[in-house]
Protein backbone atom coordinates (compact mmCIF):
# COMPACT_ATOMS: atom_id res chain seq x y z
CA UNK A 1 0.00 0.00 0.00
CA UNK A 2 1.41 3.42 -0.98
CA UNK A 3 2.32 5.54 2.07
CA UNK A 4 1.53 9.25 2.32
CA UNK A 5 5.11 10.42 1.73
CA UNK A 6 5.25 8.75 -1.70
CA UNK A 7 1.61 9.45 -2.59
CA UNK A 8 1.77 13.25 -2.23
CA UNK A 9 4.62 13.88 -4.74
CA UNK A 10 2.91 11.59 -7.25
CA UNK A 11 -0.40 13.44 -6.80
CA UNK A 12 1.33 16.80 -7.28
CA UNK A 13 3.05 15.44 -10.39
CA UNK A 14 -0.28 14.33 -11.87
CA UNK A 15 -1.95 17.67 -11.09
CA UNK A 16 0.96 19.61 -12.57
CA UNK A 17 0.87 17.49 -15.73
CA UNK A 18 -2.88 18.00 -16.15
CA UNK A 19 -2.53 21.77 -15.67
CA UNK A 20 0.29 21.88 -18.25
CA UNK A 21 -1.86 19.90 -20.72
CA UNK A 22 -4.75 22.37 -20.28
CA UNK A 23 -2.40 25.33 -20.75
CA UNK A 24 -1.01 23.78 -23.95
CA UNK A 25 -4.54 23.17 -25.32
CA UNK A 26 -5.80 26.73 -24.74
CA UNK A 27 -2.46 28.38 -25.54
CA UNK A 28 -2.11 26.42 -28.77
CA UNK A 29 -5.67 27.34 -29.82
CA UNK A 30 -4.90 31.05 -29.30
CA UNK A 31 -1.55 30.91 -31.11
CA UNK A 32 -2.83 28.79 -34.00
CA UNK A 33 -5.98 30.84 -34.44
CA UNK A 34 -3.90 34.01 -34.70
CA UNK A 35 -1.27 32.46 -36.99
CA UNK A 36 -3.95 30.98 -39.26
CA UNK A 37 -5.61 34.35 -39.76
CA UNK A 38 -2.37 36.28 -40.27
CA UNK A 39 -0.89 33.74 -42.68
CA UNK A 40 -4.19 33.46 -44.56
CA UNK A 41 -4.17 37.22 -44.96
CA UNK A 42 -0.55 37.20 -46.08
CA UNK A 43 -1.16 34.53 -48.72
CA UNK A 44 -4.16 36.49 -50.04
CA UNK A 45 -2.47 39.92 -49.91
CA UNK A 46 -4.57 41.33 -47.09
CA UNK A 47 -3.57 42.29 -43.52
CA UNK A 48 -5.64 39.83 -41.47
CA UNK A 49 -6.64 40.83 -37.89
CA UNK A 50 -5.41 44.37 -37.11
CA UNK A 51 -7.90 46.10 -34.80
CA UNK A 52 -7.71 44.44 -31.35
CA UNK A 53 -4.26 44.86 -29.83
CA UNK A 54 -0.97 45.25 -31.71
CA UNK A 55 -1.36 43.61 -35.12
CA UNK A 56 -4.66 42.09 -33.88
CA UNK A 57 -2.87 39.88 -31.35
CA UNK A 58 -5.80 39.99 -28.90
CA UNK A 59 -8.44 39.13 -31.52
CA UNK A 60 -8.70 35.47 -30.50
CA UNK A 61 -9.16 36.38 -26.81
CA UNK A 62 -12.03 38.72 -27.72
CA UNK A 63 -13.56 36.06 -29.99
CA UNK A 64 -13.36 33.57 -27.12
CA UNK A 65 -15.28 35.93 -24.81
CA UNK A 66 -17.87 36.46 -27.55
CA UNK A 67 -18.37 32.72 -28.06
CA UNK A 68 -18.72 32.09 -24.31
CA UNK A 69 -21.41 34.77 -24.14
CA UNK A 70 -23.49 33.35 -26.98
CA UNK A 71 -26.65 31.43 -26.15
CA UNK A 72 -26.42 27.69 -26.76
CA UNK A 73 -29.37 26.86 -29.03
CA UNK A 74 -30.46 23.27 -29.64
CA UNK A 75 -32.24 22.60 -32.96
CA UNK A 76 -35.90 21.72 -32.51
CA UNK A 77 -35.75 18.18 -33.91
CA UNK A 78 -32.22 17.33 -32.79
CA UNK A 79 -31.35 14.46 -30.46
CA UNK A 80 -30.52 16.74 -27.52
CA UNK A 81 -28.28 14.40 -25.44
CA UNK A 82 -26.17 13.44 -28.47
CA UNK A 83 -26.12 17.02 -29.75
CA UNK A 84 -24.78 18.35 -26.43
CA UNK A 85 -22.28 15.58 -25.70
CA UNK A 86 -20.59 15.62 -29.15
CA UNK A 87 -18.40 18.75 -28.59
CA UNK A 88 -17.32 17.42 -25.18
CA UNK A 89 -16.59 13.99 -26.67
CA UNK A 90 -14.37 15.69 -29.24
CA UNK A 91 -12.54 18.06 -26.88
CA UNK A 92 -12.04 16.08 -23.65
CA UNK A 93 -9.94 13.18 -25.07
CA UNK A 94 -7.63 15.71 -26.75
CA UNK A 95 -6.00 16.34 -23.37
CA UNK A 96 -4.91 12.72 -22.84
CA UNK A 97 -2.22 12.37 -25.56
CA UNK A 98 -0.46 15.44 -24.17
CA UNK A 99 0.17 13.50 -20.95
CA UNK A 100 2.44 10.99 -22.72
CA UNK A 101 4.13 13.18 -25.37
CA UNK A 102 7.83 13.69 -24.44
CA UNK A 103 8.65 17.37 -25.02
CA UNK A 104 12.18 16.84 -23.65
CA UNK A 105 14.03 14.06 -21.75
CA UNK A 106 12.40 15.23 -18.50
CA UNK A 107 9.24 17.09 -19.60
CA UNK A 108 6.82 14.19 -19.97
CA UNK A 109 3.83 13.21 -17.87
CA UNK A 110 4.18 9.45 -18.32
CA UNK A 111 6.49 7.33 -20.45
CA UNK A 112 4.20 4.43 -21.32
CA UNK A 113 5.64 1.33 -22.96
CA UNK A 114 2.68 1.49 -25.36
CA UNK A 115 2.63 5.30 -25.65
CA UNK A 116 2.22 5.25 -29.43
CA UNK A 117 -0.76 2.86 -29.28
CA UNK A 118 -2.31 4.94 -26.48
CA UNK A 119 -2.21 8.14 -28.58
CA UNK A 120 -3.66 6.42 -31.66
CA UNK A 121 -6.49 4.90 -29.58
CA UNK A 122 -7.42 8.21 -27.93
CA UNK A 123 -7.26 10.26 -31.14
CA UNK A 124 -9.64 7.79 -32.83
CA UNK A 125 -12.41 8.93 -30.44
CA UNK A 126 -12.66 12.20 -32.39
CA UNK A 127 -14.17 10.33 -35.35
CA UNK A 128 -16.91 9.03 -33.07
CA UNK A 129 -17.52 12.57 -31.77
CA UNK A 130 -17.96 13.89 -35.33
CA UNK A 131 -20.36 11.05 -36.16
CA UNK A 132 -22.37 11.76 -33.00
CA UNK A 133 -22.49 15.48 -33.88
CA UNK A 134 -23.77 14.77 -37.38
CA UNK A 135 -26.37 12.25 -36.23
CA UNK A 136 -27.52 14.28 -33.23
CA UNK A 137 -27.99 17.48 -35.24
CA UNK A 138 -30.75 15.89 -37.36
CA UNK A 139 -29.52 17.88 -40.36
CA UNK A 140 -28.77 16.39 -43.76
CA UNK A 141 -25.66 18.52 -44.24
CA UNK A 142 -24.34 17.55 -40.80
CA UNK A 143 -25.02 13.87 -41.43
CA UNK A 144 -23.28 13.91 -44.82
CA UNK A 145 -20.27 15.63 -43.24
CA UNK A 146 -20.14 13.05 -40.45
CA UNK A 147 -20.30 10.12 -42.88
CA UNK A 148 -17.57 11.68 -44.98
CA UNK A 149 -15.40 12.01 -41.88
CA UNK A 150 -15.81 8.33 -41.00
CA UNK A 151 -14.96 7.18 -44.55
CA UNK A 152 -12.01 9.56 -44.73
CA UNK A 153 -10.52 8.57 -41.38
CA UNK A 154 -10.96 4.83 -41.97
CA UNK A 155 -9.19 5.18 -45.33
CA UNK A 156 -6.26 7.35 -44.26
CA UNK A 157 -5.57 5.48 -41.03
CA UNK A 158 -4.37 2.48 -43.08
CA UNK A 159 -1.35 4.15 -44.76
CA UNK A 160 -0.63 6.00 -41.51
CA UNK A 161 -0.46 2.76 -39.51
CA UNK A 162 1.61 1.04 -42.19
CA UNK A 163 4.23 3.80 -42.03
CA UNK A 164 4.17 3.57 -38.22
CA UNK A 165 4.93 -0.14 -38.53
CA UNK A 166 8.06 0.72 -40.52
CA UNK A 167 9.29 2.93 -37.67
CA UNK A 168 8.40 0.27 -35.08
CA UNK A 169 10.31 -2.38 -37.04
CA UNK A 170 13.42 -0.18 -36.96
CA UNK A 171 13.17 0.87 -33.29
CA UNK A 172 11.56 -2.31 -31.89
CA UNK A 173 9.53 -0.30 -29.35
CA UNK A 174 6.18 1.48 -28.89
CA UNK A 175 7.70 3.86 -26.32
CA UNK A 176 7.92 7.45 -27.55
CA UNK A 177 11.10 7.99 -25.55
CA UNK A 178 12.61 4.89 -27.18
CA UNK A 179 11.71 6.08 -30.69
CA UNK A 180 13.36 9.46 -30.06
CA UNK A 181 16.44 7.82 -28.50
CA UNK A 182 16.86 5.73 -31.68
CA UNK A 183 17.24 8.98 -33.67
CA UNK A 184 20.12 10.38 -31.64
CA UNK A 185 22.58 9.98 -34.54
CA UNK A 186 20.30 10.36 -37.56
CA UNK A 187 16.65 11.40 -37.91
CA UNK A 188 14.32 8.94 -39.60
CA UNK A 189 13.25 11.54 -42.18
CA UNK A 190 16.66 10.96 -43.83
CA UNK A 191 16.34 7.18 -43.54
CA UNK A 192 12.65 6.91 -44.55
CA UNK A 193 11.68 10.07 -46.50
CA UNK A 194 8.83 8.29 -48.30
CA UNK A 195 7.32 7.16 -44.98
CA UNK A 196 7.53 10.74 -43.71
CA UNK A 197 5.66 12.11 -46.75
CA UNK A 198 2.95 9.44 -46.54
CA UNK A 199 2.53 9.94 -42.79
CA UNK A 200 2.33 13.73 -43.06
CA UNK A 201 -0.23 13.62 -45.90
CA UNK A 202 -2.29 11.12 -43.88
CA UNK A 203 -2.18 13.38 -40.79
CA UNK A 204 -3.44 16.32 -42.85
CA UNK A 205 -6.37 14.17 -43.97
CA UNK A 206 -6.94 12.74 -40.47
CA UNK A 207 -7.24 16.23 -38.98
CA UNK A 208 -9.74 17.24 -41.70
CA UNK A 209 -7.55 20.04 -42.99
CA UNK A 210 -7.74 21.46 -46.51
CA UNK A 211 -7.40 20.26 -49.19
CA UNK A 212 -8.95 17.27 -47.38
CA UNK A 213 -11.58 19.15 -45.31
CA UNK A 214 -14.54 17.33 -46.87
CA UNK A 215 -16.42 16.76 -43.55
CA UNK A 216 -16.97 20.54 -43.24
CA UNK A 217 -16.87 21.62 -46.88
CA UNK A 218 -18.68 24.97 -46.93
CA UNK A 219 -19.05 24.91 -50.72
CA UNK A 220 -21.62 22.08 -50.61
CA UNK A 221 -22.33 21.26 -46.92
CA UNK A 222 -22.59 24.74 -45.31
CA UNK A 223 -20.31 23.77 -42.41
CA UNK A 224 -20.69 19.99 -42.46
CA UNK A 225 -20.98 18.35 -39.06
CA UNK A 226 -20.70 21.78 -37.35
CA UNK A 227 -23.60 23.37 -39.25
CA UNK A 228 -25.96 23.47 -36.25
CA UNK A 229 -23.32 24.47 -33.66
CA UNK A 230 -22.56 27.93 -32.33
CA UNK A 231 -21.20 29.46 -29.13
CA UNK A 232 -19.39 27.06 -26.82
CA UNK A 233 -20.27 24.03 -28.94
CA UNK A 234 -18.45 25.50 -31.92
CA UNK A 235 -15.52 26.72 -29.80
CA UNK A 236 -14.96 23.23 -28.35
CA UNK A 237 -14.79 21.74 -31.86
CA UNK A 238 -12.50 24.63 -32.84
CA UNK A 239 -10.07 24.00 -29.96
CA UNK A 240 -10.22 20.24 -30.49
CA UNK A 241 -9.23 20.63 -34.16
CA UNK A 242 -6.16 22.70 -33.32
CA UNK A 243 -5.24 20.34 -30.48
CA UNK A 244 -5.41 17.29 -32.75
CA UNK A 245 -3.28 19.18 -35.27
CA UNK A 246 -0.72 19.81 -32.52
CA UNK A 247 -0.79 16.12 -31.54
CA UNK A 248 -0.41 14.99 -35.17
CA UNK A 249 2.58 17.29 -35.73
CA UNK A 250 4.08 16.20 -32.39
CA UNK A 251 3.85 12.56 -33.50
CA UNK A 252 5.50 13.48 -36.81
CA UNK A 253 8.35 15.18 -34.93
CA UNK A 254 8.76 12.18 -32.60
CA UNK A 255 8.69 9.58 -35.39
CA UNK A 256 10.73 11.30 -38.11
CA UNK A 257 12.33 14.57 -36.92
CA UNK A 258 14.26 13.40 -33.87
CA UNK A 259 11.94 14.75 -31.18
CA UNK A 260 13.84 17.24 -29.02
CA UNK A 261 17.22 16.49 -30.62
CA UNK A 262 18.98 19.55 -31.99
CA UNK A 263 22.01 21.77 -31.35
CA UNK A 264 22.80 21.60 -27.60
CA UNK A 265 21.29 24.22 -25.28
CA UNK A 266 22.06 25.11 -21.64
CA UNK A 267 20.20 22.83 -19.18
CA UNK A 268 19.41 20.58 -22.15
CA UNK A 269 17.17 18.21 -20.17
CA UNK A 270 14.52 20.94 -20.00
CA UNK A 271 15.40 23.61 -22.61
CA UNK A 272 15.61 21.04 -25.42
CA UNK A 273 11.80 21.28 -25.45
CA UNK A 274 12.36 24.50 -27.43
CA UNK A 275 13.59 22.42 -30.37
CA UNK A 276 10.55 20.17 -30.05
CA UNK A 277 8.07 23.06 -30.14
CA UNK A 278 9.99 24.78 -32.95
CA UNK A 279 9.72 21.68 -35.15
CA UNK A 280 6.03 21.22 -34.27
CA UNK A 281 5.11 24.79 -35.19
CA UNK A 282 7.07 24.65 -38.44
CA UNK A 283 4.86 21.68 -39.41
CA UNK A 284 1.72 23.50 -38.22
CA UNK A 285 2.60 26.53 -40.33
CA UNK A 286 3.16 24.15 -43.26
CA UNK A 287 -0.38 22.82 -42.70
CA UNK A 288 -1.70 26.39 -42.81
CA UNK A 289 0.30 27.08 -45.97
CA UNK A 290 -1.14 23.97 -47.64
CA UNK A 291 -4.69 24.98 -46.66
CA UNK A 292 -4.49 28.42 -48.25
CA UNK A 293 -2.59 27.26 -51.34
CA UNK A 294 -4.30 24.16 -52.73
CA UNK A 295 -7.99 23.86 -53.74
CA UNK A 296 -10.27 21.33 -52.06
CA UNK A 297 -10.40 17.95 -53.78
CA UNK A 298 -13.60 16.06 -54.57
CA UNK A 299 -14.54 13.24 -52.24
CA UNK A 300 -13.94 10.56 -54.87
CA UNK A 301 -10.48 12.05 -55.53
CA UNK A 302 -9.78 11.99 -51.80
CA UNK A 303 -10.51 8.28 -51.47
CA UNK A 304 -8.87 7.35 -54.77
CA UNK A 305 -5.66 9.07 -53.72
CA UNK A 306 -5.59 7.00 -50.53
CA UNK A 307 -6.54 3.57 -51.86
CA UNK A 308 -4.73 3.76 -55.22
CA UNK A 309 -1.53 5.50 -54.16
CA UNK A 310 -0.86 5.91 -50.44
CA UNK A 311 -1.85 2.37 -49.38
CA UNK A 312 0.23 0.59 -52.10
CA UNK A 313 3.25 2.86 -51.51
CA UNK A 314 3.09 2.35 -47.74
CA UNK A 315 2.80 -1.44 -48.20
CA UNK A 316 5.82 -1.51 -50.49
CA UNK A 317 7.75 0.68 -48.06
CA UNK A 318 6.92 -1.66 -45.16
CA UNK A 319 8.06 -4.73 -47.13
CA UNK A 320 11.31 -3.02 -48.20
CA UNK A 321 11.98 -2.01 -44.59
CA UNK A 322 11.37 -5.58 -43.37
CA UNK A 323 13.67 -7.04 -46.07
CA UNK A 324 16.47 -4.55 -45.34
CA UNK A 325 16.30 -5.27 -41.60
CA UNK A 326 16.28 -9.02 -42.24
CA UNK A 327 19.37 -8.77 -44.41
Amino acid sequence: MMNETSFLPELLRILFTVVCAIVIVFGNALVMGYLERKFAGRFQRRPGPMEVGWQGILQLAVDGVKLVGKQLLVPKHADKPLYLIAPILSFAPALLPLLVIPFSPKLQGRDLDIGLIFILAVVAINVLAILVAGWGSNNKYSMLGAMRSVAQNVAYEIPMLLTLLSVILVTNTFSLQGIIAAQEKIWFIFVMPVAFLIFFVATVAETNRAPFDLPEAESELTAGFMTEYSGMGFSLFFMAEYTYMFIACSLTVILFLGGWHGPPLPFAEYTSALWFFLKVYVLLILMIWIRWTFPRVRFDQLLNFCWKYLVPFSLVHLMVTAVVLKI
